[in-house]
């Protein structure tokens, strides 16, 4: 069964992602995401230009204390398939690096110290100290 999200919810998450999405100040995204949209983001968070949280439920999204979102990553916290809706939270450990263009499926965690290399589609779990990379993804020892 489908959840249904208000429009106007949707919309306000829309127009608050967008005009974040090209916002130079740091500072001011956090407040913003916080605030407008309920995310949990740790300290020294740094969220690159175009970088993406879920349009839907981005109160869902923890993000820990020193970690970069690289440019046009997309954080997802729903997913339609063909026979199925997913909604899980994402839960992001501290000091995780993701690169550019990655994109991290619902239901995911990622735990302390890992880095999900550009490009990569994080489909499951990645342990603390890990590197995720590839499509489809595949993970090694990061240090």
């Amino acid at each position: 069964m489908y959840e249904t999200i208000r429009f106007i919810k949707v919309l306000k998450n829309v127009i608050i992602i967008e005009l974040s999405r090209y916002m130079p100040s740091v500072k001011w995204k956090h407040f913003i995401y916080r605030k407008g949209l309920n995310m949990k983001i740790g300290q020294e968070t740094a969220f690159a230009f175009k970088a993406t949280p879920d349009i839907m439920y981005p109160e869902l999204i923890t993000i820990g204390e020193n970690c970069i979102i690289g440019y046009n990553a997309t954080i997802l916290c729903h997913e339609y398939l063909v026979e199925e809706y997913r909604i899980g939270n994402v839960n992001i450990g501290n000091n995780v690096l993701i690169g550019a263009n990655a994109t991290v499926l619902a239901g995911v965690n990622i735990g302390n110290n890992a880095a999900i290399a550009s490009g990569t589609i994080v489909t499951k779990d990645v342990p603390d100290g890990m590197m995720a990379y590839g499509n489809p993804m595949q993970l090694k020892q990061r240090w």
